[in-house]
């Protein structure tokens, strides 16, 4: 009975996941349509409110083409394994009614991160053509270098507050938000996830311009659709991550999911402002910007904890 519920609370988290990445690209739509002084979606349904669910069904009914010399396999399941790995993440979020706990929930966020590599790895490979391949190794080489800065960021919050658990780092901010003690290396962790999501100013996975749509070239219809999924669901996730650890992360409040639409509408408000970065740039702004001062605050929150613990002792 007890696994049934469970099943039960984990499908409606799926489902609420599923709607809120349908609405947040409609947002995005409309979002740009203003920026860019155009109109969005307008037609299906009241104000366009129906336009990701038609986007969706035309989407999957569409007929599936699969390259004659792919390998057919991993072609087909990794946009699939895409989406598992970004649903599979939401469940580190401390939602404090205990249907499932992590005590090393941020371990498991990182082994989920360093997974999806592999999945547009094997996307990009697959597919046996040159643009998807070289789509594909742009997306690996950019997402393991900012990997890196956001695995020490993570370090030197787990440093600063002595848990893996993001529960804690909600009873931590009870007093005082994050974003006031840590704001340059909240800074770094925008831009990564920036960088993480393959979102503009960083989306050379996706370079049309360069790569006729990067590593997803050759998929259409419902493979397109998961993979276009799985972006918008890191995407979201990322925004709910960025305001457990700065903002709060009270999840029973309303304020907290507000807090989150502001921060997923930044994300559309950046990519219809900058243009694309050059790709060396980005690389030079991982390994000899970021790099350095993630590493610097990591040692400086391990002095400040073990000052702290000599002081008590």
């Amino acid at each position: 009975m007890e696994f049934f519920s469970v099943f039960v609370v984990m499908l409606i988290l799926l489902i609420f996941v599923m709607v809120g990445v349908a609405f947040f690209t409609l947002l995005e739509r409309s979002v740009l349509g203003y920026l860019h002084v155009r109109k969005g979606p307008n037609s299906v349904g009241f104000m366009g409110i129906l336009q990701p669910f038609s986007d969706v069904v035309k989407l999957f009914i569409s007929e599936q083409s699969f390259p004659f010399v792919s390998n057919y396999i991993s072609y087909y399941f990794a946009p699939v394994f895409n989406l598992f790995l970004s649903l599979l993440v939401w469940l580190i979020i401390p939602y404090l009614t205990g249907f499932v706990v992590f005590n090393f929930g941020l371990l498991f966020f990182l082994c989920c991160m360093s997974m999806g590599v592999y999945t547009v790895m094997a996307a990009g490979w697959s597919s046996n053509s040159n643009y998807a391949l070289l789509g594909g190794l742009r997306a690996v080489a950019q997402t393991i270098s900012y990997e890196v800065s956001l695995a020490l960021i993570l370090l030197s919050f787990v440093f600063f507050i002595g848990s893996y658990s993001l529960f804690d780092f909600y009873l931590y901010q009870d007093d005082i938000w994050l974003i006031y003690l840590f704001f340059p290396l909240f800074m770094i962790w925008f831009v990564s996830c920036l960088a993480e999501t393959n979102r503009t100013p960083f989306d050379f996975a996706e370079g049309e311009s360069e790569l006729v749509s990067g590593f997803n070239v050759e998929y259409g219809g419902g493979g397109f659709a998961l993979i276009f999924l799985a972006e918008y669901t890191s995407i979201f996730f990322m925004s709910m991550l960025f305001c457990m650890f700065f903002l709060g992360g009270n999840t029973i409040s309303l304020n907290f999911y507000f807090e989150m639409v502001l921060v997923s509408f930044v994300f559309i408000w950046i990519r219809g402002s900058l243009p694309r970065y050059r790709y060396d740039k980005l690389m030079y702004l991982a390994w000899k910007s970021y790099l350095p001062i993630s590493l610097n605050f990591l040692f400086f929150f391990s002095g400040f904890k073990i000052f702290l613990w000599s002081l008590l002792l």
